[in-house]
């Protein structure tokens, strides 16, 4: 009985302490910053919209697969920016709208080109817009 617990006593810690394995995510950003036009609702106004851009990577490996595609990747970031309303751009529940419409159209195209998602998430970390 106490050679178990003395077992117990030596092993919970060394398990506890042992490395354990975690994804490497690695983070491209999308240079230079995404500066672009957007749907104002008035036809006088022309408003814009400049957003850093990063992407999280499942894996450092794939950073020079997003390198490869940056201008792809910005071009696609671009379009639908230019797509979006207004309302849409100046609303926090909009920009989270659009957040998640860039993953997913980013990590297609990834997938189309690579064969592999590879997007973990896209981080807006600069936003600013003007209209």
């Amino acid at each position: 009985m106490f050679k178990r617990c003395y077992a117990l006593l030596v092993l919970v810690p060394l398990l506890i302490l042992a490395p354990r394995s975690h994804a490497a995510y690695a983070y491209f950003g999308l240079e230079p910053d995404i500066v672009t036009n957007y749907v104002s609702n008035s036809s006088r106004n022309l408003g814009y919209v400049r957003v850093t851009v990063e992407l999280m990577l499942e894996d450092a490996s794939f950073l020079e697969a997003a390198e490869h595609h940056a201008p792809l990747l910005r071009a696609t970031a671009i379009d639908i920016f230019g797509r979006q309303p207004e309302e849409k751009v100046k609303s926090l529940t909009g920009r989270e709208e659009i957040r998640r419409d860039c993953l997913q159209k980013l990590r297609q195209l990834m997938k189309q080109e690579t064969g592999s998602e590879m997007i973990k998430d896209v981080i807006f970390t600069k936003y600013l817009y003007q209209g």
